[in-house]
């Protein structure tokens, strides 16, 4: 548990604040305890193969060879780093690997029939930096940092997600948002020029019936963000804050991602050596 007033971790990360917010108890064995032993879902390798696949692709290698590169990767990850859900038996795992192959191919081979041209300045650019008035440094990934095509001498940044269906903007903008002002000063940081927009690319894996684009572009404007980012500095304030004191992490059953992980962590007690046994609770 943190001492008081002294945070347990180094610094925030879209996902690391995203995951705190969603189960603190998962966040703090991951983050705080740095224990790594959640596999990765199928959609989630899928989607870091296509990562990949751009890497390369927009790095100067060419289609094929980037798709290769991709598809060596969700080879070689193992059995064990995936969660295969009801897919129990040998036969039934090469099964799902297989249809995994296939998302994949399809998936960004839909992307690269046409792909986005940009003026590249960057291919997964990774930065911490320390931002006037937060507690904590940010850390960011951004898949490509671009020449802005919408104003002379400033960088748009572009991210990349492979899905089943699309988000409704309405209702996920937060999320968008959160991720975008990350990357927003990181790059704003190490580059040291303006940034524009955060330009949001979602990649649908099955082909639409209807015969409609598989690739929906989101993009935020930074230029009238104000309110946004004084949310953002409070947003991370408090949860620093929140994160500092001495507190006992309690699962979310509830949460469709780890919410099974953190109820047996809890329910073991992982994090509380102290931690009551049956005895205890009958003589109590």
């Amino acid at each position: 548990m943190p001492t008081e007033g002294k945070p347990p971790i180094k610094y925030w990360s879209h996902s690391s604040l995203a995951a705190f917010l969603r189960n603190p108890l998962a966040w703090y064995k991951r983050y705080v305890e740095h224990v790594y032993d959640t596999p990765s879902s199928p959609a989630g390798v899928v989607g870091r193969a296509g990562h990949i696949a751009l890497q390369h692709f927009y790095g100067g290698i060419g289609k094929e060879g980037a798709i290769e590169l991709g598809l060596e990767y969700l080879r070689a990850v193992p059995d064990l780093e995936i969660n295969f859900g009801k897919a129990k038996t040998r036969a039934a795992k090469k099964k799902k690997r297989a249809s995994m192959e296939r998302e994949y191919l399809q998936a960004i081979g839909f992307y690269l029939e046409r792909p986005p041209r940009f003026e590249v300045v960057g291919v997964e650019v990774k930065g911490m930096v320390e931002v006037e008035g937060l507690p904590l440094p940010l850390k960011a990934v951004s898949d490509l940092v671009v020449r802005s095509k919408v104003e002379r001498g400033a960088f748009d940044i572009v991210d990349h997600k492979f899905v089943d269906s699309f988000s409704s903007l309405k209702q996920d903008k937060p999320l968008f948002v959160l991720q975008a002002i990350f990357n927003y000063y990181t790059v704003r940081e190490l580059f040291q020029k303006p940034v524009r927009r955060f330009i949001y690319h979602e990649l649908k894996k099955r082909k639409n019936a209807d015969g409609s684009p598989q690739l929906r572009r989101y993009v935020i404007d930074f230029t009238h963000f104000d309110e946004e980012f004084r949310l953002f500095h409070r947003l991370i304030r408090d949860a620093t804050a929140e994160i500092s004191r001495p507190r006992i992490y309690l699962p979310n059953p509830s949460d469709m991602f780890e919410g099974d992980n953190s109820f047996d962590i809890y329910k073991i007690g992982l994090l509380n050596d102290d931690f009551p046994t049956d005895e205890d609770l009958r003589t109590s």
